[in-house]
């Protein structure tokens, strides 16, 4: 493995797709080079448009072809996944094989639950109820013949059971509802493994198989903390890590760590214990009622004082005990014994994280009166020192993001997904955007307004984004920090007689992103869910409005522990988790407006703090490097001539 290498496959790959070669994907694939070599851990931003997942995956299956090892790559949306296995890794791999003379191979790996269970499909698993008297809902054939809509996906999935070759639910088009995927998949824990008579028909277990045999293993963010956590070694030899998307690394991860009780768990924990085992489960329910009544007299949010649980919890030791004995003493057949063991598994690992040092955990209650569910959540404060010993360990890892670098730092993102902790030097770079940002958009800061309130977006704020809007004739995505402010700017838009306004929520968040890729002059209203990931190329998204910088809420439990953390260490828990985490949602939701060359428009942010606030300067140096003005006039004229120059629909 060497930089002329992978620079010369580089080159091929890119010859091979009728490409040129982009400088700062050069200067990405060098350090890379030289990060593995060293090897050393290296932090990568590369700007829209570089081209970083070929980037990092020519220089990764040189390294494994060269060296004989393995590679993971870790991202953190399926939609990366499916794009680095479809498009972009069969093209590095046909540039390696062209240059080196060997085919990297290359498999995916997902969670368990991810892949159909034949077993299950056939019946092979007791369940309450039967598959096809799941709900009240009818809906009528083409025959006449009613049956449940939970009916028609069984028999949509069995139909695909018979044609896929992997049992990847993402390859079932279209798909189906969790609730349906849930009566024909399991989870890793209720797997019977090689007792199962359909081991040689193992979806799952097929796909880990291919991923022993692959030189290159793509998985997700969720795995990969699962693996760090300590729950086993999923992946078996690994040389070397790439995590895309990085970051969300640290977020995900905590996610995936974090457990939950509740009176309604354990109500359908125990109607599953009596139902496979007949077990006396009368203990585990009266700790159930007993937890209910106690939390729904807690306030909501973080749970400053465990004490008035841990008597209910202690009980809670006792029951999972005595289940535990029970489960021991009975001869059950093989699935019903490992389900026994899963449902056992789940409450063992509340015991744990209860157990943990409350120091190191975040403990909260959350109320939900429209699901009629109060619950007690228990996560990680901090998943790096996991992430650094068992994640990156002594292996060269290259994280990489169109946003890594806040302010003008690398460190609160190597510091809060541990590579500052991990045992190998660090260092990060960033490779730029082959856009001119300044040349092809302008950051309109709202200077002029009053800082954004709590109770929602001003009415001279709404007019501001109205006017905006209409100066663009549409092309406009409009994010929102909150529900009631994209509800409002809907609303405003609307009565200000702008067409075919979309707001979130109306339609399936995929579907509206499509038709507001289609429909050129369209408006589209959302929340955080719009901040990333909306790819949008050309007049489709000539204008993003931002309503206000995005702080997490101050009473956010986790958002809350952190900044206690922060302080207690004598920093400024502020800065390192509002002011970096609206960093990078603000650099984010600015990275939506170009997406290529020809791209042109305006990012406008309604939040004059942008502007006149000490954190402002640290936030826009997160951000695309647009020209700026305070002007509003300026910004609606460049989007009236953008307007005006449009073709013909």
């Amino acid at each position: 493995m060497s930089r002329g290498s992978s620079l010369k496959a580089l080159n091929r790959a890119l010859s091979d797709i009728g490409g040129s070669p982009r400088p700062g994907q050069e200067t990405m694939v060098s350090a890379i080079c030289d990060a593995l070599a060293a090897p050393e851990n290296l932090l990568v931003q590369a700007g829209t448009g570089t081209g970083k997942s070929l980037g990092y995956l020519i220089p990764l299956m040189d390294f494994a072809m060269n060296r004989d090892e393995r590679v993971l790559v870790s991202t953190a949306t399926k939609n990366l996944q499916h794009q680095i296995l479809t498009k972009d890794a069969p093209v590095a791999a046909d540039a390696i094989e062209a240059t080196s003379g060997r085919r990297p191979r290359v498999a995916l790996l997902k969670g368990w639950n991810n892949y159909l269970c034949n077993y299950r499909l056939g019946g092979g698993y007791p369940l309450e109820g039967t598959l096809f008297d799941m709900g009240p809902e009818q809906s009528e054939d083409e025959e006449g013949t009613h049956t449940t809509e939970m009916g028609a996906q069984i028999l949509r999935l069995r139909s695909w059971a018979g044609d896929t070759e992997t049992g990847d639910r993402d390859e079932l088009d279209p798909g189906v509802d969790d609730r349906a995927w849930s009566q024909v998949s399991v989870s890793s824990l209720e797997c019977l493994g090689k007792q199962c008579p359909m081991i040689d028909n193992c979806f799952p277990q097929m796909a880990r198989e291919l991923a022993q045999d692959a030189d290159v293993v793509v998985t997700n963010h969720s795995l990969l903390g699962i693996n760090a956590l300590g729950e086993g070694d999923l992946f078996g030899p690994i040389g070397a890590l790439a995590v895309d998307e990085a970051h969300e690394l640290a977020d995900r991860v905590r996610e995936q760590a974090s457990v939950s009780l509740s009176v309604k768990m354990l109500s359908r924990i125990s109607r599953r214990l009596r139902s496979l085992a007949s077990m006396d489960t009368s203990a585990l329910e009266s700790v159930g009622a007993q937890l209910d009544s106690v939390i729904r007299t807690l306030p909501t949010g973080l749970l400053d004082d465990r004490a008035p649980l841990s008597g209910i919890l202690s009980s809670f030791d006792s029951a999972c005990r005595d289940l535990e004995t029970q489960s021991s003493e009975q001869q059950l057949e093989a699935t019903a014994k490992v389900m026994v063991k899963s449902l056992l598994d789940q409450l063992a690992q509340v015991g744990v994280a209860w157990g943990r040092d409350p120091e190191k955990s975040v403990t909260w209650i959350e109320q939900d009166d429209d699901r009629g569910l109060s619950e007690l959540v228990i996560a990680p404060l901090h998943v790096a020192p996991a992430l650094a010993e068992h994640a990156f360990g002594e292996k060269p890892t290259i994280l990489t993001s169109a946003t890594l670098r806040l302010g003008d730092s690398f460190e609160p993102l190597a510091y809060k997904t541990g590579v500052m902790m991990a045992p190998l030097p660090w260092k990060g770079i960033d490779v730029g955007s082959p856009f001119d940002a300044a040349k092809q958009g302008i950051l309109y800061i709202a200077a002029s307004l009053p800082a954004p309130r709590p109770e929602g977006p001003s009415v001279d704020s709404l007019e501001h984004m109205s006017r905006l809007v209409r100066a663009s004739g549409g092309g406009a995505l409009v994010l929102f920090s909150s529900w009631k402010g994209a509800r409002a700017g809907a609303e405003q838009l609307r009565a200000d007689g702008m067409k075919d306004v979309m707001l979130q929520g109306e339609d399936s968040l995929s579907t509206l992103i499509k038709r507001f890729r289609r429909e050129r002059d369209s408006v589209l209203v959302g929340t955080m869910s719009l901040w990333q990931g909306v790819d949008v190329v050309g007049d489709a998204c000539r204008l993003v409005v931002i309503d206000k910088i995005p702080f997490p809420h101050p009473h956010n439990p986790m958002v809350k522990a952190l900044t206690r953390d922060a302080d207690r260490q004598r920093q400024s828990g502020f800065w390192q988790v509002s002011v970096n985490h609206a960093a990078l949602m603000m650099a984010q939701g600015a990275g939506r407006l170009l997406r290529s060359h020809e791209d042109r428009g305006v990012v406008a942010v309604l939040d004059s703090r942008l502007a006149t606030r000490n954190y402002g300067a640290y936030i826009r140096a997160s951000m695309p490097k647009l020209w700026p003005t305070h002007d509003i006039d300026v910004a609606c004229s460049a989007l009236e001539r953008l307007q005006a120059d449009l073709p013909e629909k």
